[in-house]
């Protein structure tokens, strides 16, 4: 084909034409923000309203900002008529600049507005600029504890969060760590072995053999699996309700039988994506009935309320010990598709192809129950809210220690982490690429080290105050973490508070990155809790399985119940299935078989091929004999 349309339009005359169209259509001055001029109008209707209606602060004086905003300001609303002979502009970013025009000639006055009102969603993210009496847009001071107030509560949120009574005790304590550390590493990385450098002075850690599962650990898991009972999901919530009573805590002290199957019934629907006129038709309930009950008994308070009742009775159970002792937790996210308008939906084509879809982030303790989960856009880092439910656990968990994948950790993260009291202990990938830092003024010679970064503890020292400000807001929930990292980290420039925590999480960072790798135990832990994590992915995936497996509820308070409910549901399964693999172990035992305690750590929970979820079907032929003909319409009403 194409050498006939070069027969008849020769090559060069076709390439002429391509590049003098684009050249008409497409300025290079102008590039992609020309689409933005087009839709000038649309925008001018409501930013007009919404520049004159709210109080605007300043929080970054550093340039002419605001004083552009207020220029725009007055243009949109008709106060102005043209813009001024030398507007505001040196906040600009060159692209804006050239499309704005050249300075001296006449300016694009719909440019100029949509410059400054791009680089207002900018500043409103980063801070820079606040809302008065606004919760999310606020002045970033105001989420913490006023400083007028601080002196009266600094002795008890210190308490509260285990730090030293000597305010820089912790501090120092790190800085003799990492002067620990860096001989030991440097001895290591000379003898060579699993952690080495190569020939061109890269880091090489070698990957971790895959942990040897005992026989007759392996047997035992075959003989759990052979002997637990086939059970349907809808029995299984009713049998864990008779042991935990899970549903007082969302219908009230003494739910009569029809209500709990009401509450069962819409439980299910939701955490396994089934629309409610389906689950109606399938059970014979009446739909309002079971929309009344999801309407008002599945609330997200209520439903961490019913969470944490489960996981407790899991934290009881003999078996769990076995897993581990509560201390250690984990998170992941896990990427569903969305259909229809959802706003925090996202596009990423590696996981939803053409369509958008959502996170459900998920925090699992090492006993395989999960304390918490929320739905959040898929194209948010893990790490702004990986503390909110550690911070917001209200379980038996004694939770000391966290651990993600590379998405959930920031410097940030590590220097938070370190300040309530927790370990932050990531699983992180690259780790020749890490940047290693080294105290400043103690330049002590490690050359098989390489420092890429300097760590500054007088600075750190100085600002003290201010850190243990920042967890104790965290601490006694004046601001949720997730706003806070949201904020601390939004672009376009770091406030001296980011400053601060980075400057102090790189310091916990080299030492947890030489930590980890001089202790392959420790690699294999964190290893073994992300797996963890893993497989309970798949038993929720299993449990998803309505609505051709995407999400369809709009609103975000919608979404947050869903996600609740399937954690709720996830956590019935991991209960049922620890309590009858405790008996199927007695049993074994009873009946003479050797059951070694250390083979108990190799079994899991997270198991659903004994577990039917579709309900039963009934093939046997119509006692009312109806079949032969046609059944009776409906009569429409």
């Amino acid at each position: 084909m194409r050498a006939q349309i070069y027969a008849r339009v020769p090559r060069a005359e076709l390439q002429q034409a391509l590049a003098t169209a684009q050249a008409l259509t497409q300025p290079a001055k102008r590039s992609y923000l020309e689409f933005l001029e087009a839709h000038y109008a649309a925008i001018k209707r409501f930013s007009a309203p919404l520049l004159a209606d709210l109080d605007w602060e300043n929080a970054f004086t550093g340039d002419d900002f605001f004083a552009a905003l207020l220029v725009v300001r007055d243009l949109l609303t008709g106060t102005r008529r043209q813009l001024p002979p030398q507007p505001p502009r040196a906040f600009m970013a060159p692209a804006w600049q050239a499309f704005v025009g050249a300075t001296g000639g006449p300016l694009s006055v719909p440019a100029y507005a949509l410059s400054v009102l791009a680089t207002l969603r900018e500043r409103l993210r980063s801070g820079d600029v606040y809302v008065r009496h606004s919760r999310k847009h606020a002045s970033l001071d105001s989420y913490l504890i006023p400083l007028n107030q601080w002196p009266a509560l600094r002795a008890d949120a210190c308490a509260q969060l285990g730090l030293p009574a000597v305010p820089v005790q912790q501090l120092d304590d790190h800085l003799h760590e990492l002067e620990g550390h860096l001989p030991r590493m440097e001895q290591i990385l000379r003898e060579g072995g699993d952690i080495r450098l190569n020939a061109q002075g890269e880091l090489v850690v070698t990957p971790l053999a895959a942990a040897e599962v005992p026989v007759s650990a392996q047997e035992l898991a075959a003989q759990v699996g052979q002997r637990l009972p086939l059970v349907e999901l809808s029995e299984l919530l009713g049998e864990v309700d008779a042991w935990t009573g899970f549903s007082r805590v969302l219908l009230g002290p003494e739910p009569v039988a029809a209500q709990r199957a009401l509450l069962y019934a819409a439980l299910l629907a939701a955490a396994c994506n089934i629309p409610l006129t389906d689950m109606a038709r399938s059970t014979a309930l009446d739909y309002q009935a079971l929309w009344w009950v999801a309407s008002n008994y599945l609330r997200e308070d209520a439903l961490k309320q019913a969470t944490t009742c489960l996981v407790n009775y899991q934290y009881r159970q003999p078996l769990a010990a076995a897993w581990g002792g509560g201390t250690l937790s984990s998170s992941d996210g896990q990427r569903f598709p969305v259909r229809g308008h959802v706003r925090a939906a996202r596009a990423l084509p590696r996981y939803y192809g053409y369509g958008q879809g959502l996170t459900f982030y998920t925090h699992t303790a090492d006993q395989y129950s999960q304390f918490g989960s929320r739905a959040i856009a898929s194209t948010v880092r893990d790490a702004t809210y990986v503390l909110d439910e550690v911070l917001g656990n209200e379980t038996e968990l004694p939770l000391l220690e966290h651990t993600t994948d590379t998405h959930g950790y920031t410097d940030l993260v590590f220097a938070l982490f370190d300040l309530l009291g927790l370990r932050f202990s990531p699983r992180l990938r690259d780790l020749k690429d890490q940047r290693l830092c080294k105290i400043q003024g103690r330049d002590l010679v490690y050359p098989s080290l390489k420092f890429t970064a300097r760590f500054h503890p007088e600075f750190v020292r100085r600002h003290w105050d201010e850190l243990l400000r920042v967890a104790a807001s965290l601490k006694l929930g004046y601001v949720t973490s997730s706003l806070l990292i949201s904020k601390l980290q939004a672009y376009p420039r770091q406030h001296q508070l980011t400053t601060l925590l980075q400057e102090y999480g790189r310091l916990l960072k080299t030492n947890f990155i030489l930590r980890y790798l001089q202790s392959q135990p420790l690699r294999r832990r964190i290893h073994a809790q992300l797996n963890k994590g893993e497989q309970l992915h798949a038993l929720r995936s299993w449990l998803w399985f309505g609505g051709d497996g995407a999400l369809r509820r709009q609103q975000d308070e919608q979404q947050q119940e869903t996600v609740r409910c399937l954690n709720l549901l996830t956590n019935l399964v991991v209960v049922w299935n620890t309590r009858y693999m405790q008996e199927v172990v007695a049993q074994l035992r009873r009946e003479g078989e050797a059951v070694a305690a250390e083979d108990l750590r190799f079994l899991s929970p997270a198991r659903y091929r004994h577990i039917n979820r579709l309900g039963r079907y009934s093939f046997l032929p119509d006692e009312t004999g109806l079949l032969a003909g046609l059944r009776p319409l409906r009569t429409g009403a």
